[in-house]
């Protein structure tokens, strides 16, 4: 597997990681090839995933500029076309305890607002590009896995009702049975705005849309060399050079420390990994997820898992530490163990698809949108930590204000600092080990 810590870009227009989400997207969308020869543009974006791809369409629509986007593979080949399907009021890995303690209640709920703007945005885009994406109902749960988490759960409903003036609220273990049948289910956080959906048929959805507003989508186009003088970049791809006066780099989880050496460093890819089993008889869905919502739980390393339409189980987690263990098969055999012990009746169950992928942490564990330094017009954001559906679309639009002019499109300050780099990425990687054999620990106890 590609690991952006190892390889020097994710390839030349590899086919997408056979999934769930490939498997039942039908046919993809038009795109404009790969570059051939010579181009001269005004923005060009690196990266064809929600963030990519919603910049392109929101300078478009927005700010009367055409742009180029330039990806690797695949439109949504990364994490954008592989990811757990939540669409919820999200961003980064902060607790709201925690992001009250480092920030203060005023710019916690200023970023709240804008997590909850990203939702809209979301919801906005598939109503008008009419995106057939399998958007199910509302409701979003935070399962307390073990008893002793319940009180922090009741706090944090606190917190979402008196600092932020939300409609969180606490829901009994014998309530919560109704939506979540079965163990490791002793109440939970519910929050009423959040749905899932078809990832890939949500990104192609948004590429069609950009596409119509006049954006050019080259696929099998990854940029190789970057060179800069005072008023342009020149990216140099397999197939042609593109000049552009302002540069995006929406590559997230996926960037290699090559690309450029300003964005190297700036976030820690870290891989999830999902099953999908068969499609469940209707005892066995009575006794796991009655419902279509969106679940996650209070472990460290923690699960997340919703019933699909076709009646089967999506379950993800965290797994494989390098690109070279992705494959393993312990990883899946892992997140199968943490699905029967969660839903006894799904014991032996069988898996019919099983695939993973990068998302991308910062070092403050929280998104970034921001001018890069020391580069004359060059933007990037990411760092959504497993948890940018939405944001990531966001983060697009408010990349797309920047390019246009607008230097902070946010009141939230912390946003559009530039993210601090991560030191010996790679020996980080032995203390992520530690790390979660720590959390397997305290997770079982």
């Amino acid at each position: 597997m590609y690991d952006p810590l190892v390889n020097a870009h994710p390839g030349v227009g590899a086919a997408h990681t056979p999934s769930y989400w490939v498997g039942t997207a039908g046919s993809a969308p038009q795109d404009d090839g790969p570059v051939s020869g010579a181009m001269d543009v005004d923005v060009a974006i690196i990266g064809a995933g929600y963030t990519g791809l919603s910049c392109a369409l929101h300078l478009a629509r927005e700010h009367g500029i055409r742009a180029v986007v330039l990806e690797a593979n695949q439109v949504a080949w990364g994490c954008s076309g592989r990811n757990g399907s939540f669409a919820r009021i999200s961003g980064g890995r902060v607790a709201l305890a925690e992001l009250i303690s480092r920030y203060g209640a005023t710019t916690a709920k200023a970023y709240f607002e804008e997590m909850s703007a990203g939702l809209n945005t979301v919801r906005g885009l598939i109503r008008d590009g009419q995106i057939e994406c399998d958007a199910q109902p509302d409701g979003v749960y935070k399962v307390a896995s073990q008893a002793k988490h319940v009180e922090g759960l009741k706090r944090e409903a606190g917190l979402y009702n008196d600092v932020l003036k939300y409609n969180a609220r606490f829901v009994t273990g014998a309530q919560v049975q109704a939506v979540h049948n079965g163990a490791e289910s002793f109440g939970a956080l519910f929050m009423p705005d959040g749905f899932s959906m078809h990832p890939l048929k949500l990104a192609w959805g948004i590429h069609r849309m950009a596409r119509e507003a006049g954006v050019k989508v080259h696929v099998a186009s990854p940029v190789v060399d970057w060179h800069s003088d005072n008023s342009s970049h020149r990216l140099v791809t397999p197939g042609g050079v593109v000049t552009a006066r302002r540069v995006v780099v929406a590559t997230n989880g996926y960037t290699s420390g090559t690309l450029n050496k300003a964005t190297a460093g700036r976030v820690l890819p870290v891989h999830s990994q999902i099953i999908v089993t068969r499609p469940l008889s209707a005892e066995e869905k009575r006794q796991s997820l009655p419902g279509s919502e969106c679940m996650f739980d209070t472990r460290n390393l923690l699960s997340y898992y919703r019933r699909l339409p076709d009646d089967r189980i999506l379950f993800g987690g965290r797994s494989a530490i390098t690109g070279r263990d992705a494959e393993n098969p312990r990883h899946r055999q892992n997140l199968h163990d943490a699905l029967c012990r969660k839903f006894p009746v799904l014991q032996g169950i069988a898996v019919d698809y099983n695939w993973g992928g990068w998302v991308a942490v910062s070092e403050n564990s929280l998104p970034f949108i921001y001018q890069v330094q020391g580069q004359s017009n060059v933007f990037s954001a990411g760092g959504y930590a497993g948890s940018g559906v939405s944001f990531s679309v966001q983060a697009g639009k408010r990349l797309a204000q920047m390019v246009a002019g607008e230097q902070r499109p946010t009141a939230v300050d912390f946003l559009h600092q530039p993210p601090k780099r991560f030191p010996f990425q790679s020996f980080l990687r032995v203390g992520q080990r530690m790390a979660y054999t720590w959390y397997r620990f305290k997770d079982a106890q």
